[in-house]
Parts: structure tokens; sequence; C-alpha cells
């Protein structure tokens, strides 16, 4: 996942962008961001989507139910079927709580994930319409691949340190429930 100031791209590129045609795997598991302040959780959600057939979730563990649940579903009943999710609400909640930094209501960061689909990198923003092909990519030229695509983004405002990168790796994912 790559957290970046949404002012560092205009209004226009994310129009243009988004009209971009998406050519997108139909095994892209994708769905919009209709809760605010969610795209962390919502980027989340999209990297483990988006590996379910590679890891195995813990059987009848939430995120086990919730893929399950909306594999068939279109991005926006993904969306509309997270937001009656209680047990993700409350969850949402404690992790936006917890620690000793209180949240501010004012933030003007996001985030957005990058994840490889039958051989090509894709970029997954819950506030667009799909996903965003970047061309081709592999499991192992991933974090390159996605590497690549950030440090164009960033070339946007290089004098800034506002950008975060978090990976998911399936050995990390090895331990607990999910």
């Amino acid at each position: 996942m790559f957290q970046w100031f949404e002012c560092f791209q205009t209004e226009e590129e994310r129009l243009r962008q988004d009209n971009e045609k998406r050519d997108a795997s139909c095994k892209v598991y994708f769905m919009k961001q209709t809760v605010g302040n969610a795209c962390g959780t919502i980027g989340l959600l999209h990297g483990v989507g988006n590996v379910t057939s590679e890891i195995k979730l813990q059987e009848g563990s939430y995120l086990d139910r919730f893929f399950k649940s909306t594999a068939s579903m279109d991005p926006l009943e993904r969306a509309a079927f997270l937001e009656k999710e209680r047990e993700m609400e409350v969850a949402h909640s404690v992790a936006a709580t917890a620690g000793e930094t209180e949240a501010s209501d004012n933030v003007n960061t996001h985030f957005i994930c990058f994840s490889c689909v039958d051989g090509k990198l894709y970029e997954l923003d819950g506030r667009k319409s799909g996903p965003i092909s970047h061309g081709a990519s592999s499991p192992s030229s991933l974090l390159q691949d996605a590497a690549k695509v950030i440090k164009g983004m960033i070339q946007k405002n290089p004098e800034s340190l506002n950008f975060n990168v978090i990976a998911l790796h399936k050995m990390g994912m090895a331990a607990g429930t999910y």
C-alpha cells in the first residue's frame, strides 16, 4: 500500500486517470470507497482480496466470510456490503483510536494499493471507478514494478517527505488468524 497526500494530484489529473481505459482482469478484486477516512481499510482489503488464492484464510474468520460473501459482487455492491458490516466498523474504530496520538479528522492523505493479478500490475484506489493497469508484472517483480509507478507519483512533489509505503508479504501473513 502507498500513502500519499491527495493535494499532489490535481483534480484534472485524477479525472483523466479515472477515465483511462482500465483493461482489468475479471480476477482483480476491487471495491469502491464510500466510507469516509476508510482508505487504509479499503487498501488492506484490496491487498488481501487479490491474494486469497495464494494464502489460506482461516475458515470462518471475518476475512474469510467477507471475501466469500463479496466474491461475486461488483465494486459498488462490495462497498454497500462493507458499509453495513458492524464488525468491520468496530475494528476500524478501535484501530483508528488506538495509540497515544489523537487522530485528526482533517486528513488529506490517501492510501492506494498495488497488486499483481494475471501478470499485470494494478493500482487499486477505491475513489476511482476501477483498477488501473500499469502493465506487465509478476509476483517476483511486484515490488520493483510498483516502486517505478510510486516514484512517478513522488516526482510530482519531490521535496515532500509525506509518502509512506507498506508491503504485505505472504510470510508475514502466515502467522495469526485472518
